[in-house]
């Protein structure tokens, strides 16, 4: 069996799932579309790239990372169906909002992984602070995402809820600095300055800095409406920092319930009374998502295609 993974070229988290999984899963993987057995659309929306006889000549397999329940679903999705044997979704939230004319039989879960050594946990972090220019004297909370709608640099994008996280950090009792990574982040930036909360930007930072930065947090938050992962639940738990998180994705699947928050004045309440100290509990499951425990699910799952 060969899988042909497709690339979608972003400089961004499926580019980076894409690489672990081929370097990890080398003996079943090929570069050449020709010969694959299988064709996991590991980044779905680039379905296009692909030659319509391939789709419909090859097992084809579309990971679905969740939909923006926020907009209308396009039409592409059911033009595309007619080529996908299999979906593959991290979990049971997504397969919920799954259109109800897709067979629940073709919706298969299968989480995220992450590669805990690419997120180690950084003691020194006086030191990192200094290097990335972060105060020392403020609560430091985090957010590496994106916030905007495409190329539109003022709409929010509502899945990802920046409009939460910045409700969030502008009602608390003090100023908090905030940490940005990621593309598009103008519309919190333009509320953060609104509202006379310091802030400091990486666009696009590489691994090697969002690890400096992760070290760097006293919170991270996720604010978001839907979510597959998010990503960011792992990244934290490897790196050891406190988060906070909306009832999304894998959230309330990886952390204690401790780390949930229903709604925003609930986060208030937690950051402003500091309950939100990193204990082993927090982080009770996050053991399971390890890379090499997921990936022999996913080659097993390729395998019975």
């Amino acid at each position: 069996m060969k899988i042909y993974v497709n690339d979608s070229r972003e400089n961004w988290i499926c580019d980076r799932m894409r690489s672990e999984f081929i370097s990890n899963n080398s003996s079943f993987i090929t570069e050449n579309i020709l010969e694959a057995d299988v064709i996991w659309l590991l980044s779905h929306w680039t379905w296009r790239q692909t030659p319509v006889d391939l789709l419909s000549s090859k097992k084809v397999v579309a990971t679905i990372h969740h939909f923006d329940l926020s907009k209308k679903e396009s039409s592409d999705f059911f033009i595309r169906d007619k080529f996908i044997d299999l979906y593959l979704c991290p979990n049971e939230k997504t397969k919920n909002d799954f259109p109800v004319e897709i067979d629940r039989e073709k919706i298969k879960i299968l989480p995220y992984w992450y590669n805990e050594s690419l997120w180690p946990a950084i003691s020194d972090r006086k030191r990192l602070k200094e290097k990335l220019r972060i105060p020392s004297e403020k609560l430091i909370i985090g957010s590496f995402q994106r916030d905007t709608e495409g190329s539109d640099l003022k709409s929010p994008k509502l899945c990802k809820g920046p409009d939460i996280f910045c409700d969030i950090v502008e009602n608390l009792d003090a100023k908090p600095h905030v940490a940005l990574a990621g593309w598009r982040r103008q519309y919190i930036i333009s509320r953060l300055e609104r509202a006379g909360i310091s802030y400091s930007y990486f666009e696009m930072a590489d691994i090697n800095t969002l690890v400096e930065l992760y070290n760097c947090l006293d919170l991270y938050l996720v604010t978001s409406r839907q979510e597959g992962g998010p990503q960011a639940i792992f990244e934290c738990a490897s790196t050891k920092t406190p988060v906070l998180s909306t009832n999304v994705g894998l959230a309330n699947e990886a952390l204690a319930a401790e780390c949930i928050c229903e709604n925003q004045t609930e986060f208030i309440k937690k950051i402003n009374s500091k309950d939100f100290n990193l204990t082993p509990e927090n982080h009770r499951n996050i053991q399971k998502y390890k890379m090499q425990n997921l990936f022999p699910k996913y080659i097993n799952f390729f395998k019975l295609l």
